[in-house]
C-alpha cells in the first residue's frame, strides 16, 4: 500500500490565508523575498544538507508563485488543498450539460467533414458564450467563499471548474 505524500501548503509557506483570490501584491512580494533568501549561491559554503534544504526550498517558493499567481492553477489547488478534487478524479458532469455538449461535438464533427466558415463562426460564439457564463457563476462563488469561507460552496466550484475544463478541451478542437 503506497502512502500519498502530502501536498504542500503554499498559503501557509507565504503566511496567507486560504482564498480563491489571495493578495496578488503579497504572493509577489513573498516571491522575492524568498528568492533571495534562499538563492543557492548564499550557502554555497553550508554542509550538503544545508545546500539540499534551501534548494527544497527554492523549489517550493517556486511552485508556489506559479500556482498561486495564475488563476486556473490557483482553482484547481484550493479544491485539490481543501480535498475537494482529487487528481485524476473520474467526474460526473450534469447529464443537461453534457447533451448541450453533445451538440456542440456533433457541430464539430460535421465541420470536420464539411468546413463551413459561418457555421464554425457560430459554433465559437456559443461555445464562447458557455464559457462567459461559467466565468461570471465562478467568479461570483470564489468571491463568496473568500468573503465567508461557505464550504457549502464548493460542489458548486467544483462542478463549474470541472465544466471549464471540458469548454477547454473542445476550443482544442476548434483551434489545432
Amino acid at each position: 500500500m503506497s502512502e500519498q505524500k502530502k501536498q504542500p501548503n503554499y498559503f501557509e509557506f507565504y503566511e496567507l490565508p486560504i482564498q480563491f483570490n489571495p493578495d496578488l501584491n503579497t504572493v509577489k512580494t513573498k516571491f522575492y523575498a524568498f528568492s533571495k533568501k534562499f538563492h543557492p549561491d548564499f550557502y554555497a559554503n553550508e554542509s550538503e544538507e544545508k545546500q539540499q534544504e534551501v534548494l527544497e526550498l527554492a523549489t517550493l517558493n517556486n511552485k508556489a508563485y506559479q500556482t498561486l499567481s495564475n488563476p486556473k492553477k490557483r482553482l484547481k489547488y484550493v479544491l485539490e488543498l481543501k480535498g475537494i478534487v482529487e487528481t485524476d478524479e473520474g467526474y460526473q458532469l450534469p447529464q443537461t450539460f453534457l447533451m448541450e455538449m453533445m451538440d456542440i461535438n456533433e457541430a464539430l464533427m460535421d465541420l470536420e467533414f464539411e468546413p463551413d466558415v459561418e457555421k464554425m463562426i457560430q459554433v465559437k460564439a456559443g461555445i464562447s458564450s458557455i464559457e462567459n457564463q461559467l466565468s461570471s457563476e465562478l467568479n461570483n462563488l470564489v468571491v463568496k467563499y473568500d468573503e465567508t469561507s461557505d464550504e457549502s460552496l464548493f460542489p458548486a466550484i467544483k462542478d463549474i471548474h470541472y465544466r471549464e475544463k471540458y469548454i477547454a478541451r473542445l476550443k482544442e478542437r476548434l483551434n489545432p
